[in-house]
């Protein structure tokens, strides 16, 4: 199945607009490579900790870094399940997502560095349609973080509630 929008453009081509999967397109087993990564920097690390009022001196402090176990500062783990999060946006819940329900089972079993690049994948693990909102669905994921080396940094699984085809509004062409 195809993730966007087709309309007729006139003069023989197709107006294509991006968008993610509707409740419909979804499968349990399916799973989805978010391409390409994002390479995380020292910029990202000390913005991000900065804005979230997140002092930790794992993330800030390079001198103090460099004396505990790994011997370096460590990407803001947040940062990381959030860029883990985002990378699948534009492949599966742009403008279909009616909302993030929750995330658990959140788990950073080896640390993300500055210079490292952050792949991930998303598993779906259930599909099933709303009982209290007809026109949705509740679609499970499992999203895994790698580096470079395709090493496990980061694993989330995500509850979304999803538009259906038939009940999703339109979107118009300023969206």
């Amino acid at each position: 199945m195809s993730s966007v929008g087709e309309t007729e453009a006139g003069a023989g081509g197709r107006e294509i607009i991006q968008r993610g999967l509707y409740f419909e397109e979804f499968a349990v087993g399916d799973r989805y490579r978010h391409r390409p990564g994002r390479t995380a920097t020292e910029a990202d690390n000390v913005l991000f900790s900065s804005l979230t009022m997140n002092t930790q001196a794992l993330h800030l402090d390079a001198a103090y870094a460099a004396t505990q176990p790994f011997g370096q500062r460590l990407m803001n783990s947040m940062w990381t399940l959030a860029t883990m999060v985002g990378a699948s946006v534009t492949q599966l819940t742009q403008g279909t997502l009616v909302a993030q329900l929750g995330l658990s089972d959140i788990a950073f079993p080896a640390p993300l560095f500055h210079g490292d690049t952050l792949y991930t994948d998303t598993e779906i693990l259930d599909v099933r349609p709303s009982a209290s909102r007809p026109g949705q669905g509740i679609v499970t994921m499992r999203h895994t973080g790698r580096n470079q080396d395709g090493v496990v940094v980061a694993t989330a699984t995500r509850v979304a509630l999803m538009w259906r085809r038939d009940a999703a509004p339109e979107v118009s062409e300023e969206s």
